[in-house]
């Protein structure tokens, strides 16, 4: 007998029909040579420190710190999940085969391993890996089964992330609270959680220390289009009295004008980071909504597997579009067919195979986040709304560039010269009285391309886009010609940083804390960005439940336990965004067996004693006062 066993009850069930094990057992089906059974998730855990010795069960810097000889696992302390392991350990002791059909990810690759270890199963096993949960794909899945050894450096970077933040989070959540929590409140540490922590509290400092200075702008109106001075900003209100003085009155005259074409490429298809970006800017969803909604589409077979890095399809995918495309074209919401429209234009040609599209080198375990092309039916309004997204952006990545023209018009006022300027030496008069210049952009639309496929109200750039790139169609102007101006000077003031939301700080993590807005040099970072997509939501979330941070409308807040506890963390390497981020990149170098998983624990069982032996000599008598 072959037994199947899958991440949850309802993925089982669609795995079972589909090969034909339809008798229902008591946790599990059975049918047709195969025994189909299933987790509840994580069914297995780290052992705690009080498995290994009672010693470490009393919380007390002399057991500091704790490093088990080698680590152990052990069933989670549930009657529902003990039933149900019961159930898998006498299937599997009894197997003649398994097959793991565990989410396809490496999450979903430690789940299953620790199950199998916990119940001692002895026969061979072979991997099931979809992208999808369509028939079709399952189908395919099962006729192209892996050796389970194909993933063992998937297994192994799993996990060595889950040893490594027990090491760190155990530890030293332990030593924070004893020496700096007076054992009356729990100081919680975590790798991620931390430098996440670490980059709202400082965030919010800058904030608080900002202090706003003014300056001022110097523009003139010349045939109602408003020109900005080139110059910059003035930061004294009397030389830009000066300036302001010097011109006015005098004539503007145009000094150049350019007209240049251009083209702006369809944006990438999401990844999951991306799209619980956008669901948090457009919908305020939080980044565990959007992916417990996408979540929910994946399982519902509408689209491909979620907890995705990259934003790109393999190659073979592209035969399979046009099928998709006419999912899509089917697809009806309240009596419309939102996406018959868009599709038309497609119709009729082979469909754009583009390299920012289909390129196999950027895709290792999973592609792109897509539609799968079967028809949705009775979404709810916030599935709908994460399924538009998701199926708009597949529908432009096969529309041509948006098209534009952008004129730069280049003015002058030749300022007024004073008496004392009039009676200088040439050489400094001409200094005196250089011309000062203005600028102005407009763009105009040639073909939208494949911005016809938002709405007005959901465009889809990544960043706000900046005033001068705005759509603004300027008069015609021509070189040379001259006349009446009316300039302004205006008081404005230096803004301080925003504060993060979830969008925002999803970003941050993605980039360790970098600013960084240009979409080839954010994908290069994401080797060393901090977190996985599928686990950003849950860090943030921890950190709402731990009252670190909170919410006020969208932005992201630490409270003042949560700056307390940043402010009282003197080692770089446990609130670092950086240098968690080099933790990450080599937790990615071992599943492409790039890094041997012994030395990343052995580091950081290094990093962990001396921070340790750090903190336990440390006569500062700091303190985080309860019941902040």
């Amino acid at each position: 007998m072959i037994v199947c066993i899958a991440e949850k009850p309802s993925v089982a069930k669609d795995i079972a029909r589909i090969i034909g094990a339809n008798s229902s057992r008591d946790g599990y089906m059975e049918g047709n040579g195969y025994q189909v059974t299933w987790t509840f998730g994580h069914l297995c855990e780290l052992k705690m420190p009080e498995d290994y010795t009672p010693m470490w069960k009393a919380w007390s810097l002399s057991a500091l710190p704790m490093i088990p000889p080698r680590f152990g696992i052990r069933l989670k302390d549930d009657e529902g999940i003990k039933k149900q392991f019961a159930t898998i350990e006498k299937l599997m002791q009894q197997a003649d085969g398994i097959i793991n059909c565990g989410d396809a990810g490496q999450e979903g690759e430690l789940i299953q391993r620790w199950v199998m270890q916990k119940a001692q199963a002895k026969c061979p096993v072979q991997r099931l890996w979809i992208s999808s949960m369509t028939d079709e794909a399952i189908r395919e899945g099962f006729a192209n089964l892996k050796d389970q050894a194909e993933y063992q450096s998937l297994y192994l970077a799993g996990l060595s992330r889950a040893v490594g933040d027990w090491l760190l989070g155990i530890n030293c959540t332990r030593l924070y609270t004893i020496k700096y929590g007076q054992n009356r409140q729990v100081l919680s540490i975590g790798r991620v959680q931390t430098p996440t922590l670490a980059l709202i509290v400082n965030r919010q400092k800058e904030i608080d220390n900002f202090k706003p200075e003014p300056y001022w702008v110097l523009a003139t109106v010349y045939r109602d289009t408003t020109f900005t001075a080139t110059s910059g900003k003035f930061t004294s209100k009397e030389e830009g009295e000066k300036a302001f003085a010097a011109i006015e009155g005098k004539p503007f005259t145009v000094t150049k004008v350019e007209k240049k074409n251009g083209k702006e490429t369809p944006p990438s298809l999401y990844d999951l980071t991306s799209l619980q970006v956008d669901c948090n800017k457009k919908y305020g969803f939080s980044a565990e909504m959007t992916l417990n909604i996408i979540q929910q589409l994946y399982e519902q077979k509408l689209t491909t597997y979620p907890r995705v890095d990259t934003t790109f399809l393999p190659d073979d995918v592209y035969d399979k579009c046009p099928q998709t495309m006419n999912g899509l074209f089917q697809v009806k919401v309240a009596g419309q067919a939102p996406y018959a429209d868009l599709i038309r234009p497609l119709g009729g040609k082979p469909l754009l195979k583009s390299k920012k599209v289909f390129d196999s080198s950027k895709v290792t375990d999973h592609h792109a986040i897509i539609p799968t092309g079967i028809v949705p039916q009775n979404l709810t309004d916030v599935q709908r709304k994460v399924y538009d997204l998701i199926a708009r952006r597949f529908i432009a990545v096969f529309y041509p560039d948006c098209k534009f023209a952008q004129t730069t018009v280049l003015g002058e006022v030749q300022p007024v010269a004073t008496e004392s300027q009039q009676t200088e030496q040439p050489t400094q008069q001409t200094e005196q009285q250089k011309a000062i210049e203005f600028k102005v952009t407009g763009r105009t639309i040639l073909d939208p391309g494949w911005r016809s496929v938002y709405a007005k109200d959901t465009q889809a750039d990544d960043d706000e886009k900046k005033p001068e790139e705005e759509e603004r169609t300027l008069p015609v102007f021509v070189k040379g010609e001259s006349g009446d101006h009316i300039p302004t000077l205006t008081e404005k003031w230096t803004t301080p940083p925003k504060y993060y939301t979830e969008a925002t700080l999803l970003r941050a993590m993605e980039t360790a804390g970098k600013l960084v807005e240009d979409e080839e040099l954010r994908r290069v970072m994401k080797e060393n960005g901090i977190g996985r997509p599928s686990t950003r939501a849950a860090i943030i979330e921890t950190l709402f439940k731990r009252h670190y941070i909170k919410k006020e409308r969208k932005n992201l807040l630490a409270t003042p336990t949560g700056i307390e506890l940043i402010d009282l963390i003197r080692e770089e390497l446990l609130k670092s965004a950086e240098l968690t981020g080099i933790w990450e990149k080599k937790l990615r170098d071992i599943e492409a067996q790039k890094y041997d998983p012994q030395q990343f624990i052995n580091e950081l069982k290094q990093q962990v004693t001396e921070i340790v032996r750090d903190v336990i000599s440390d006569s500062s008598n700091r303190r985080v006062p309860p019941g902040q």
